[in-house]
């Protein structure tokens, strides 16, 4: 069968990437067109438009690129029609998937899949009208979702969480060696996937950590599609700091802590068990704390939290986020030993939430089986 995928960022590429996999494996004749990046890439199929085209964050961003992002989408519904797959299936990204999914109901009978569902019980709930038109099935990777789709009577599939199996396939392929004492401990910076954040929040994670660094290694996780360049105009001249990547999981194994911006890395750093800050920075800091408490529906920001419901890791977002707080809450993640032993076994507890890996395979399985009861006479 012939499956159609958008993803549009670093996240979304790695999970599209795995579901691909999957599909391989449980459909030997799968065809594959998308929007994605490298990780797509190398998971076979031809490549439309690479995200790093679309990764545009914050209102002012969008809306000085909103032609690129016009000329994309029209470019994308036009390439669908033309391609006319079995499935489209959307990976996160809401404000360009849920459009291309309003447009594939309008224009074709194609079925609409959404892969890691919108997180739109954080905000923008009004949404759900839209995915209840416009998308056939949804597939949940966060096991609190399941319950906010099923009180809209919207039913949905959780099959695992994807992350899961990315690591422990990681740890398969690279077994674990244990740092000789010569070796100084590492402090991984995690400071998002687009240019905007690396600029908001990598100078003040920088500043914090600056104390650490002759005793410890301070190392800067590189996003996919971003370059060196990107990371050296927020390095002050001579702050010893390293920049790597492609090895982010290299990296988490191998931090005591981690100073990580809000998204999926926050989770995979629990996954590996660091001890981590959320640090977030935006620009109108306590303008962005009112609005976020007028407008979001949940108490956190981190996937870590959410999963846990309670506050398992400490979220210095918005005005929230100053040097002096970053930098007191990394002494307390490598100093405090009790501090870190309750996160630990927090993590441990979210790890059972979260169920066994399998989550492409399962999701892939699923979308499989729905095709082909759809193509039955």
């Amino acid at each position: 069968m012939k499956y159609y995928l958008i993803a549009g960022e670093a996240s979304g590429d790695l999970h599209a990437a795995n579901l691909m996999k999957a599909l391989q494996e449980a459909d030997a004749k799968a065809e594959f067109r998308f929007v994605g990046g490298d990780q797509m890439a190398a998971a076979g199929g031809t490549c439309v438009r690479h995200y790093r085209d679309l990764a545009y964050m914050g209102f002012i961003p969008v809306l000085l690129h909103l032609p690129t992002i016009f000329r994309a989408l029209r470019q994308v519904r036009e390439d669908i029609v033309r391609w006319s797959p079995d499935v489209v299936i959307l990976v996160d990204y809401p404000g360009f998937n849920l459009k291309v999914a309003a447009y594939i109901r309008r224009h074709t009978s194609i079925p609409v899949y959404y892969y890691i569902s919108p997180k739109i019980w954080a905000w923008k709930e009004y949404r759900i009208k839209q995915i209840k038109r416009d998308v056939d099935e949804l597939f949940s990777i966060l096991p609190f979702e399941v319950d906010f789709f099923r009180r809209h009577r919207f039913p949905v599939h959780y099959v695992g969480n994807p992350c899961v199996d990315a690591v422990e396939a990681y740890r398969r392929r690279s077994p674990a060696t244990p740092r000789t004492a010569e070796e100084k401990p590492v402090i991984a910076l995690l400071a998002g996937s687009r240019r905007q954040e690396i600029k908001d929040n990598l100078a003040i994670m920088l500043e914090a950590a600056k104390d650490y660094a002759g005793s410890h290694r301070i190392v800067i996780a590189g996003a996919p599609g971003l370059e060196a360049a990107d990371y050296a105009r927020h390095i002050p001249d001579g702050q010893p700091v390293e920049v790597v990547f492609g090895q982010t999981y290299d990296l988490l194994r191998r931090s005591v802590a981690a100073l990580v911006t809000s998204g999926t890395a926050t989770l995979e750093t629990a996954l590996f068990r660091v001890p981590q800050a959320v640090c977030y920075y935006t620009a109108a800091g306590r303008l962005v704390s009112l609005l976020r408490r007028m407008f979001l529906k949940v108490r956190f920001i981190s996937l870590v939290n959410l999963i846990a419901d309670r506050e398992v890791v400490r979220e210095l977002v918005a005005d929230g986020m100053t040097v002096s707080r970053v930098r007191a809450e990394l002494h307390a993640l490598l100093h405090d030993e009790a501090y870190r032993k309750r996160m630990m076994q927090e993590y441990d507890r979210i790890i059972r939430i979260l169920g066994p890996a399998g989550a492409s395979a399962a999701a892939a399985g699923k979308i499989v089986r729905l095709l082909q009861q759809r193509h039955q006479p």
